[in-house]
């Protein structure tokens, strides 16, 4: 099951991500973004690489915007695709997390995304959960 949607924008790709709690939101936002850049070419696994990313922010906004953009330029710096996300904190300043990842070379690259962005940026907090809407510079 989808756990996001891609939202209409004119030159760049949005999505809206769902999840219970801010974990879930946190670690559906990852892997949606990461399931847009790149998708598996085999499916067996590959020795996995795994990451401690941690962040503070000013606020929750920042922290997401954040965590996505820390796990691109790690991509980029070492060469993974991500493809699970632990998500140990979170509040609206900090986050502890584990990202694993396999070479790039196990995937085929369809989009380069070079930024999560705060334009039209959108977090809420409702009854069912958590909604985010972040649009990706590519």
């Amino acid at each position: 099951m989808k756990t996001y949607e891609l939202i209409e924008h004119t030159a760049d790709i949005g999505i809206r991500v769902k999840g219970s709690d801010l974990k879930e939101l946190f670690r559906n936002a990852a892997a949606a973004m990461f399931d847009i850049i790149a998708e598996k070419k085999e499916p067996e696994i590959k020795k996995q690489a795994e990451i401690k990313i941690k962040q503070k922010a000013d606020n929750l906004e920042e922290l997401f915007v954040n965590w996505l953009n820390e796990l691109l330029s790690l991509s980029a710096t070492k060469e993974l695709i991500f493809s699970g996300f632990q998500i140990n904190k979170v509040d609206k300043n900090t986050l502890q997390a584990v990202a694993m990842g396999e070479d790039i070379k196990n995937y085929k690259v369809n989009t380069e995304i070079k930024a999560a962005t705060y334009h039209e940026l959108k977090l809420e907090k409702s009854s069912g959960g958590w909604q985010a809407e972040v649009i990706f510079d590519v």
